[in-house]
C-alpha cells in the first residue's frame, strides 16, 4: 500500500533499499575524482606562479599529479622518514581514496580545491619534518617538477 499524498515518505526510498553501483561505475568515479584533483593542483600551481619572475611551465605542472602520487607512496614506505610523517602520508592517501570529503567534490571549483590544499599542507608538513633531502631523494620527476612542487607547497 502506498503512503497517502503529502506524507513524509512520498518520493523517498524505503530504509531497506540499497544503492547498487557496478564495479566499473566505482572505477570511473574514482578515476574521475583523481583527474579533477590533478587539474585542481595544476590550476593552483599556475595561479601561484603568475607573480613569479621564473614561470612554471604548463608541461611541468601537468606532470606534477602522477609524480606527487609516486612521491607520497615512496615517502610513506621509506623507513628513514619519521613515523609520524609516514602516518600522515598514509592518512592522506586514504583520505583521497575515500568518497567522504570536507567539501563535497560536486561543488564546482572548491570541491576539488580543498583536496589540493590538503595535499599541499601534508606535503609541506612532510618536507619540514622529513627534510627537503628526503623529498629530493624520492622525487620521481624532473627538476622543474620538483621546483613546481616546492612552489605549490610554499617552500623555496
Amino acid at each position: 500500500m502506498s503512503p497517502p499524498p503529502g506524507s513524509h515518505r512520498q518520493g523517498r526510498a524505503d530504509a531497506t533499499s540499497v544503492i547498487h553501483m557496478e564495479w566499473w561505475q566505482v572505477l570511473i568515479s574514482v578515476l574521475g575524482g583523481f583527474l579533477l584533483l590533478w587539474l585542481a593542483l595544476v590550476g593552483m600551481l599556475l595561479w601561484i606562479s603568475r607573480g613569479r619572475a621564473e614561470k612554471i611551465k604548463l608541461v611541468d605542472a601537468l606532470r606534477l599529479g602522477p609524480d606527487v602520487v609516486r612521491l607520497i607512496r615512496r615517502l610513506a614506505s621509506d623507513p628513514t622518514v619519521p613515523r609520524g610523517v609516514r602516518i600522515w602520508l598514509l592518512v592522506l592517501l586514504v583520505y583521497l581514496l575515500l568518497p567522504i570529503d570536507l567539501v563535497p567534490d560536486f561543488i564546482p571549483v572548491i570541491g576539488y580545491a580543498d583536496d589540493a590544499l590538503i595535499v599541499a599542507l601534508v606535503l609541506r608538513f612532510a618536507t619540514r619534518h622529513a627534510g627537503a633531502d628526503a623529498v629530493e631523494r624520492h622525487w620521481p620527476g624532473t627538476p622543474q617538477g620538483l621546483q613546481a612542487l616546492r612552489a605549490l607547497i610554499g617552500l623555496r
